[in-house]
């Protein structure tokens, strides 16, 4: 007799949290099945319900379907993004046509979306709660936009595309991930002259990872960024540098089965077909009409604003670089895979700071508390280490999260180190999203990582940007953690891309405040907290290389943006980014952030396609935000606090983003601040 799916039973594991032990790959594929089914048959009972339409069976009973499907799902696709297996990856592929398929004919139901219509005519005569006329309203919307109020061959076709898109992109976000798993550099000793120990340690347990590819060499690298940039910004063999930066920048562009360039051109060829279809001009328009801009125009002057003076500002900076090159002989001209290199020794020179030197007092420990430390400041919630909780990996860390009261308030996983089998980057994800409607569901977040892990009994130290990239994530899982909203379609980071980011960049200007640097900045062997003249340091050089990494960024955004306002997809895309790049004078020493053949953000899914403008918009709040607290004289000022917290962090998408900003500040953003943040523009 077989044992029964563990994905399928009720979990009587503390906070029911899946019994990760007993899960095995095997499991999903007949999971998914039921859970599919079950799904069909509790929208078909909604769809026919003989009875008037009202809020409970037709909103409410939507918002509590398919709670096994996102049950099976949470678990599957957290677990892909960060253990993936052969084995996982065909289950993907099988899955993500099918999930697709599925929501759009729950979305292109008929007898379903006239029950919510009728339900959205007669809205004004509903007594309704202000989150259910907001619900009512996204939920009436979310239909249409996807092809509700199509008919005939039109709703059959808006089916397809969703299936073929599930798949091309599920296929783009697979061969990056091969690409950058296949890839190895292997060096020897001589080779890594430059690099801080700290490096050279993690390039010797990438040679003693790979030794089921032969590796033959005792140290190697691999394109995990935090293998990637280390060697960029100090390793002295420039061959070797340009080497690992065409590959790094050359993922998902090599001709075989890792070829993302025709799917690109696929995936922005339906995405321009279903707005069309949809009544809009191209896919752009589509896209920013729920967001805070509200149309391309807005968010497009937002970056034409910035990128002039980004673009002077790197100029100079080029200039700089090339003088320290020139100083010490150099006969080229700068080039991308120099710029950090060298961007390291003007900053040593300039600043007297060396990264390397610097991260000693950067212990990923204490950048954990000190995010815990803040948190607990700010919304009151302490963070006790649960040892006996079940986890997925080793390495993870779980914490019970507690509110002021001592009450539970979730369950926060921490998976901090780079391993094989986990996709590149940072994000934040759960496995159950907070909500009220059926009983006081408590969220589990997730932070994943890829830092490099240390030798055993040696520290994990983080360079500035690692500690940065560690507060922004945390302030995605505090948007996670803190929701408090009756609806799950309404929780935590549901919110357009242009205002989900917000309480994340908002969440880094606590990093490098002195405050918390002179308690948690320790030294990793004395424990002496960080010099204050090395703090001084550190914002004094707050804007050092801003012009670099906003044109680096800004460029990615354009690209993403431009090719999505097309009214054609382009056969050509590489040529189609080059092209781009020329028309907004690309300076030719930078290399966009992410090139269009690996950029996930906008082509392994859609939340950020024709959105990666997104992250600047959010800059723009987050600046303005931070002001509250410097104007009420405290980074912790307890009302400014009350009031983040109940209308952003807790809020999740039960208001209109733009008023709950306003809730907040008590005034519309003003983006001034966003140039004078990023040091683009003088005081």
């Amino acid at each position: 007799m077989h044992a029964p799916n563990p994905l399928l039973v009720e979990w009587r594991t503390p906070f029911t949290l899946p019994p990760f032990e007993a899960i095995e790959a095997g499991h999903y594929r007949q999971a998914f099945d039921v859970a599919l089914r079950e799904h069909e048959r509790e929208i078909a009972a909604i769809a026919d319900n003989p009875a008037t339409p009202t809020f409970e069976n037709v909103i409410d009973a939507l918002e509590l379907a398919g709670k096994t499907l996102n049950r099976v799902g949470g678990v599957f696709w957290n677990l892909s993004g960060t253990d993936s297996t052969e084995e996982l990856r065909a289950i993907e592929r099988e899955v993500s046509p099918m999930l697709a398929r599925h929501y759009a004919d729950i979305s292109l139901n008929e007898r379903l979306f006239s029950r919510v219509a009728a339900l959205y005519q007669n809205r004004d005569d509903l007594p309704l709660s202000g989150e259910q006329a907001r619900l009512l309203e996204l939920t009436y919307k979310s239909f249409v936009r996807a092809g509700a109020q199509l008919s005939g061959a039109d709703r059959e076709r808006f089916a397809e595309t969703a299936e073929r898109l599930a798949s091309l992109e599920m296929n783009f976000a697979q061969n990056v991930l091969a690409d950058e798993a296949n890839y190895i550099m292997e060096l020897e000793k001589d080779d890594l002259s430059g690099l801080p120990n700290e490096a050279k340690a993690v390039a010797a347990q990438a040679a003693q990872a790979a030794t089921d590819r032969h590796a033959a060499h005792p140290f190697a690298l691999t394109l995990s960024r935090s293998s990637v940039e280390p060697f960029l910004s100090y390793g002295d063999r420039r061959d070797l540098r340009e080497d690992l930066f065409n590959a790094w920048i050359a993922r998902g562009e090599h001709d075989g089965a890792t070829d993302n360039r025709r799917i690109i051109s696929e995936i922005l060829d339906l995405r321009r077909e279903r707005a069309q279809m949809l009544g809009y001009k191209t896919f752009a328009d589509y896209k920013l009409e729920p967001t805070m801009a509200g149309a391309p125009a807005a968010a497009l002057d937002l970056l034409d604003k910035v990128w002039a003076p980004a673009r002077a500002r790197a100029g100079a900076e080029a200039a700089a670089l090339q003088k320290v090159a020139d100083a010490e002989g150099a006969n080229f001209t700068i080039a991308a895979h120099d710029w950090r290199y060298y961007a390291e020794k003007l900053r040593l020179r300039k600043y007297d700071i060396d990264q390397s030197a610097l991260s000693a007092y950067f212990q990923l420990e204490k950048m954990i508390e000190a995010a815990f430390y803040c948190a607990e400041r700010l919304f009151g919630l302490r963070f006790v280490s649960r040892t006996d909780l079940p986890t997925y990996h080793p390495d993870v860390r779980a914490f019970e999260v507690l509110d002021r009261d001592g009450q539970h308030l979730a369950i926060f996983f921490g998976d901090y180190y780079a391993r094989a089998g986990k996709r590149s980057g940072a994000w934040m994800s759960n496995f159950r999203n907070q909500r009220k409607l059926g009983g006081d569901i408590r969220p589990v977040i997730v932070n994943v990582m890829n830092f490099s892990k240390p030798l055993p009994g040696t520290a994990t130290l983080l360079s500035l940007t690692e500690a940065t990239t560690l507060f922004h994530e945390f302030g995605h899982a505090l948007h996670g953690m803190l929701s408090n909203v009756v609806y799950p379609s309404m929780s935590g980071t549901a919110t357009p891309t242009d205002f989900v980011e917000l309480p994340s960049q908002l969440f880094e200007h606590w990093a490098l405040r002195p405050e918390i640097l002179q308690k948690f900045a320790l030294h990793h062997e004395t424990g002496a907290p960080i010099p204050q003249d090395m703090i001084d340091r550190i914002i004094a050089a707050r804007h050092f290389n801003q012009g670099f990494a906003t044109v680096e960024y800004c460029a990615s955004a354009y690209v993403d943006f431009l090719l999505h306002s097309r009214a054609d997809a382009p056969e050509d895309v590489v040529g189609a980014e080059k092209e781009i790049l020329r028309g907004v004078d690309m300076p030719s020493e930078i290399v966009m952030r992410h090139r269009t053949p690996h950029f996930s953000h906008i082509f392994a899914g859609d939340g950020y396609a024709a959105g990666y403008y997104s992250y600047l918009w959010s800059e723009a709040l987050d600046a303005d935000a931070f002001a509250a607290f410097e104007e009420a004289g405290d980074i912790f000022d307890p009302a400014t606090a009350g009031r983040l917290r109940d209308y952003v962090y807790a809020a999740g998408n039960q208001r209109d983003p733009n008023e709950a900003y306003r809730l907040f500040r008590g005034r519309k953003p003003e983006f001034g601040a966003l140039l004078l943040k990023k040091g683009l523009t003088e005081a």
